[in-house]
Formats: C-alpha cells, sequence, structure tokens
C-alpha cells in the first residue's frame, strides 16, 4: 500500500513540477527550427550566459551569425539579455529558467508545425547524442580524475505495464527534479555543467520493422 501512494505522490509532485512548463507555440518552434539556433539554445541551456562572440568561437561562426540567431531567439522570448551585464557592443545572452515543451498538440497539427517540431527535436537529441557518444569514447578530461568515479552510463531492460512505466518515470523525473531545483546555481571550483539523460520506452516487438 505505502509503495502506491508513494507512487501516486510522485507523479502529482511531477505533474505540479511540469504543469507551468512553457509549450513552444508556432512562432517560437519555427524561431527554433534552424539547426545553429538549437546549438546555441542547448549551449546558454547548458552553460549559463554567453555573449555572441563567445558563441562564436566555441561553434566556429562569425559573431554576426550568432548575433542574427540570437536576436531571433530572442524575438520570441526563447532567450534574455542578461540584465546588468555587458555593454552596447557586447551583450550578455541566457536561457530563463524553467522547464520547455516542445511538443504542442494543436501546431503539430499543421504540416509546418511537424516538420518545425521535427527539426527541433532531431537536432536536440542529436547533440545530446554525440555527447554522450564523446563520454563513452573519451571519458572526462585526464586532468580531472574525480569525476571518473562520479559518472555513470546505465542501461536496463525489464518488462512492465503502461502504468508501472508511468510511475517508474515519475520517480526519476522527481529524484531528476529535485537535483536541478537544489543545485541550479550552484557556484565554486570543483562545479560544472552536468547532463543528466533517462530513457524510458517500450522496445517494438520482434520482427516489427519500425
Amino acid at each position: 500500500m505505502s509503495e502506491d501512494v508513494n507512487a501516486d505522490d510522485a507523479i502529482r509532485r511531477v505533474r505540479e513540477h511540469h504543469g507551468s512548463d512553457r509549450v513552444l507555440d508556432a512562432g517560437a518552434l519555427k524561431a527554433l527550427a534552424h539547426p545553429l539556433r538549437v546549438k546555441i539554445y542547448d549551449i546558454l541551456s547548458q552553460y549559463g550566459a554567453q555573449t555572441a562572440s563567445s558563441l562564436a568561437q566555441r561553434l566556429g561562426e562569425s559573431s554576426g551569425a550568432t548575433s542574427y540567431h540570437l536576436r531571433a531567439l530572442a524575438k520570441q522570448d526563447l532567450i534574455r539579455e542578461v540584465p546588468g551585464q555587458g555593454t552596447a557592443r557586447e551583450r550578455w545572452w541566457e536561457r530563463p529558467p524553467g522547464g520547455v515543451a516542445f511538443t504542442n498538440p494543436a501546431e503539430i497539427a499543421t504540416p509546418s508545425g511537424r516538420a518545425a517540431h521535427q527539426l527541433v527535436t532531431e537536432e536536440f537529441f542529436r547533440l545530446r547524442q554525440q555527447q554522450l557518444l564523446h563520454f563513452v569514447s573519451r571519458g572526462v578530461d585526464d586532468e580531472d580524475e574525480r569525476w571518473k568515479d562520479s559518472s555513470m552510463v546505465s542501461t536496463a531492460s525489464t518488462r512492465l505495464t503502461p502504468s508501472q512505466a508511468r510511475e517508474l518515470a515519475a520517480k526519476i523525473m522527481a529524484l531528476v527534479d529535485e537535483a536541478v531545483e537544489t543545485h541550479r546555481d550552484q557556484t565554486g571550483d570543483d562545479v560544472r555543467p552536468v547532463t543528466i539523460r533517462a530513457d524510458l520506452f517500450p522496445l517494438p516487438q520482434l520482427g516489427d520493422p519500425s
């Protein structure tokens, strides 16, 4: 009985926490539907505030190009200028805190909305997959041995019903949400960006070509 109560509580807390997530409308989704803009948005999400120049250096682009894409993202409030930081010539940009949902049922019902959604989600997960493969092949920086025992890449398989999968997903998300809220603004010599990845989905039936 206690396990059912804990599962219901986890589901409730996750729904409450993500109930205020921003669901991107057509304008925001289409503004983000550009590979370089997804990269910029992802860097701001993971590494914090950047300038057009610092982004250009990271991405191998001109500062004029990154500045143009930053303004396009800012028009849809996907990013914002950091108040009280930078100058008229060197502006700092950040991603506002809070969750964002790429899937908007009303928008993906249209061909243009589906195309924008597909580009954004595919590019986003391609970037995250690149990070995972880079870590798997190279590990952490040699000069910081401590992270070797503090990182984890693990997969497992089991057999679940849809309700059991929903409960497990809620418990995982509750742990992730707690960590994000507790440490979001943490600073210090030992602090560095960490990506948290959790995949849970049904496998296709054997013989299913999809």
